[in-house]
């Protein structure tokens, strides 16, 4: 007989006899029929656990009991399950959670699209202890910077069998965090990773679970941390893995080259602003913040200004900047993207970041936080968090859905930490502002720059889609903070042949990638209360 496609791992301690049999009814229910099910019993001290589920594997032969004789918990009883799998993948299922009937059937399909999958994950949602299902996570495709801060693949996992063993199973002192280092090392060798964009799994909600409070396994903090941090050694990646905003969140605190140059450019034409009640030129403000606010020496300001821009800003940047300072007269009609573009040329920098004249710097470390991920070969483009002047946030990644383009999680408050963990985990998206956004110059240059067809609007949009189409990765980096100020308050000067233009050449998908439109909500309250000419489209 060939052996079965899918053997589905269950490490299994003392649950409620109902839950296990409501676990291994799901797995019967399935509508694709090969499969084994290798339940390991960690040695629990109810004795009708085990019997339970003899009485199943005698009434189906791909059902497989292992008892162990000792506790070895979840690592132990899990390497178990592995050990005795005969399956091409295996599937991880806990031993209180469900399977929907069609699981395996949909990721068996994702498998057959794709001959090199090595690792399929699904959306999930969570399913309380009156059956009622709430809480469906729809998940991002494949986001390798988000697994580092967040284990958000999760259930349901499957992984190839060969690769696991590979890789050498789960790891002994990862308790609560073992799935979360398995798949880091799974995915650093994986050829193909698939998303299946359905809620095939149904996490219970238990006293006791991470589904019901997030800090319920405090020591899983621990093991996630050094699990992430291992997984940064082992690419090389020079950075720091650390705690987040709230547990099962890491932060990477990444290490810029002291010997990589960097050139700020900034478009201006020297105008000043109220700001909390007082007048600031904004450009000069822009510069000094992020010259205080970095500790890279190797950095240079290119401003591009307009020849109205008062001769007073230009001494001003030179008495704030000195000799990191170009400034590049601009005498032609505003076009945002040509500006951008001539303060390109005249940059020296391995690294260009992008900014506007109406940001201020709020963390430490924001040029590094952002430039950083640059080292990467496989990143094109990096954006970073803006806020709005009073805390919420403006910017947090682009998406592109229903012929639109979009700022999510607008007006969210800056101590909130989003629908998942969004607004505090760096991770990929469809695109960024180029209000503060980063590149390799020889990336820049490689893609064309900005489009000087596009000199006001969606030129950023355009941008993200022409890294996009050379196969690279845009990362929003939640550690990179800035004010930006203007945004709110100018008034929306949007053609819809702009739109139109970026909609012609690049399309838009029903669902963005990254951030699913139920997910990409702005935060209704505070929308109710605000005018309706804040809500501007990106520009």
């Amino acid at each position: 007989m060939a052996p079965p496609r899918f053997s589905i791992v269950t490490p299994v301690y003392d649950p409620p006899i109902d839950v296990l049999k409501e676990c291994i009814e799901s797995v019967l229910a399935q509508d694709f029929d090969s499969w084994e099910l290798i339940l390991v019993d960690d040695f629990s001290p109810n004795a009708a656990v085990p019997t339970v589920i003899a009485q199943y594997a005698q009434q189906d032969a791909r059902i497989q009991l292992i008892e162990r004789d000792t506790n070895g918990h979840i690592v132990a009883a899990s390497n178990d399950g592995v050990a005795a799998a005969t399956g091409e993948f295996i599937a991880l299922l806990d031993h209180d959670d469900l399977l929907v009937p069609e699981a395996l059937s949909r990721v068996a399909g994702a498998i057959d699209r794709h001959d090199d999958v090595d690792y399929v994950y699904t959306d999930e949602d969570k399913v309380g202890e009156d059956g009622a299902t709430y809480g469906a996570f729809r998940k991002p495709d494949w986001s390798p910077e988000r697994l580092r801060g967040q284990m958000y693949t999760s259930h349901l996992s499957v992984l190839r069998t060969s690769l696991v063993r590979e890789v050498g199973g789960f790891r002994e002192g990862f308790d609560g965090s073992q799935d979360h280092d398995l798949v880091l090392r799974v995915t650093e060798r994986a050829r193909r990773v698939v998303h299946v964009p359905e809620v095939l799994y149904h996490w219970r909600a238990v006293e006791g679970s991470t589904a019901v409070d997030i800090e319920a396994k405090p020591y899983a903090e621990a093991a996630g941390i050094r699990a992430v941090q291992e997984h940064l050694d082992r690419l090389g990646i020079d950075a720091t893995a650390g705690p987040g905003a709230e547990p099962g969140r890491y932060v990477v605190q990444r290490r810029l080259d002291p010997a990589v140059t960097v050139s700020v450019v900034i478009p201006t034409m020297g105008q000043s602003s109220l700001v909390r009640g007082r007048r600031r030129v904004l450009v000069v403000e822009a510069v000094r913040s992020l010259l205080e606010r970095t500790d890279h020496e190797a950095v240079e300001v290119v401003v591009v200004h307009d020849t109205p821009t008062p001769s007073a800003v230009l001494d001003e940047l030179r008495e704030v900047a000195g000799d990191r300072l170009v400034l590049v007269p601009f005498d032609r009609p505003f076009n945002f993207s040509e500006k951008i573009n001539v303060g390109v040329c005249h940059a020296s920098g391995d690294r260009v970041v992008f900014l506007n004249d109406d940001v201020e710097a709020i963390s430490q470390g924001w040029l590094e936080q952002l430039v950083a991920p640059l080292d990467e070969p496989d990143v094109g483009l990096t954006g970073a968090k803006l806020y709005f002047s009073d805390q919420t946030v403006q910017h947090a990644g682009h998406a592109y859905y229903n012929a639109g383009y979009h700022h999510p999680f607008k007006f969210w408050t800056r101590d909130e930490v989003g629908p998942f963990g969004e607004l505090v985990v760096s991770r990929e998206v469809t695109g960024v502002t180029a209000a503060c956004a980063a590149m390799r110059r020889e990336t820049f240059f490689a893609i064309g720059g900005f489009s000087e067809a596009l000199p006001g609007n969606f030129n950023d949009v355009d941008l993200c889609y022409k890294v996009q189409a050379a196969g690279l990765r845009t990362l929003y980096v939640a550690t990179s903070e800035l004010y930006h100020y203007e945004s709110r308050t100018r008034e929306a000067r949007v053609q819809e042949w702009e739109r139109l233009a970026v909609v012609a050449r690049w399309g838009v998908a029903a669902e963005d990638r990254f951030t699913p439109s139920e997910v990409a909500m702005p935060n209704l309250r505070r929308v109710q209360e605000l005018p309706d000419e804040l809500f501007e489209p990106i520009v």
